[in-house]
């Protein structure tokens, strides 16, 4: 008897040895991890063999669905995490919620289109940017996030070093390219061409996401040059969703009524 139990040990102890095994050359870490927990669950409530297998497929298709998304969310270089479940409606009755649900799903995506976020400071735009960009990752979607100072720098440095072709060719691979602070600082022509470059690259084919805080009027003050300037709204705005979030600034309002409730205490 004794001799029995010691010997189903030893099975169970191989089973478990050569399961790890084998999901760490194929790479199921769920199944590695939960298997004995499944096989426990399934022998209490005598499940077939299919069911229990079916079982322990779906729980590593889930995990590895919930790992991808996380992935390409990490990989977009969002600056801090932002969702659009989070953005106060209330504080910037401005923003269609409706249609920011509608651009959660990420059609606009998938057809290659353009969506302007265009308001003052503090009026939700970078967080409506992030927010838009991570739903597009977590459909499945390649993003980049990258603020117009810095894409423009990167630009240079490529030119410089010869290689701005293959970055803009990168930049032209991903779905949604998340474009933030357009508009913040004047572009000299060099770098405003090389920015146009991008936008050729992506144009009608896969989609922009910017946030400025300008009004395409007052872009010439970014782009000096008349004829760019307009060769770029044209491309940013054909077929664009064009949301304004205002000139009500959210974070001043806040700090004003942090500072008016510290005076009443």
């Amino acid at each position: 008897m004794a001799r029995a139990a010691a010997r189903d040990e030893l099975t169970d102890a191989a089973a478990d040895a050569a399961i790890d095994q084998a999901c760490r050359i194929l790479r199921l870490p769920t199944i590695r991890d939960r298997h004995a927990e499944v096989a426990a669950a399934a022998a209490r409530q005598q499940a077939s063999y299919k069911g229990f297998l079916t079982e322990l497929l779906s729980l590593e298709c889930d995990d590895r669905e919930t790992r991808r998304k996380a992935r390409l969310v990490r990989e977009a270089g969002f600056p801090r995490p932002k969702r659009l479940e989070d953005f106060d409606y209330a504080a910037n009755p401005n923003v269609p919620a409706a249609l920011i649900a509608t651009l959660a799903k990420g059609a606009w995506v998938a057809a290659g289109q353009p969506c302007c976020l265009i308001g003052d400071s503090g009026t939700g735009k970078s967080h409506l940017l992030i927010g838009l960009g991570a739903a597009a990752a977590e459909n499945g979607y390649r993003v980049r996030y990258v603020t117009a100072a810095a894409l423009v720098n990167e630009l240079v440095e490529a030119a410089d070093d010869k290689t701005l072709s293959r970055t803009i060719a990168r930049y032209g691979r991903v779905d949604l390219l998340c474009l933030d602070e357009l508009g913040y600082l004047e572009l000299d022509r060099r770098g405003a061409e090389l920015l146009f470059q991008v936008f050729t690259e992506r144009e009608e084919r896969a989609s922009i996401a910017i946030a400025s805080n300008a009004a395409f009027s007052e872009w010439t003050s970014t782009f000096t040059d008349p004829r760019l300037c307009a060769a770029i709204v044209d491309r940013l705005t054909f077929e664009a969703h064009i949301i304004t979030t205002g000139t009500d600034s959210y974070r001043l309002r806040t700090a004003q009524a942090r500072h008016q409730s510290a005076r009443t205490v």
